[in-house]
């Protein structure tokens, strides 16, 4: 898997401990998964697995 140098990624979550000023994911790079029993091609069928609770 290769991965961009520049990547940005947009979050607004600000209660994941990754979430840094103007609404940026400070990780390099994000899991994006599935959720659990779904899949109905709608916007809501994932969600982002490297989430961690800021508090």
């Amino acid at each position: 898997m290769s991965h961009k140098s520049n990547q940005c990624i947009h979050c607004s979550v600000e209660s994941c401990q990754h979430h840094s000023m103007d609404d940026f994911c400070s990780l390099s790079d994000i899991q994006v998964a599935p959720k659990k029993d779904c899949c109905d091609g709608k916007s809501d069928e994932s969600q982002c697995n490297s989430y961690k609770c800021r508090w």
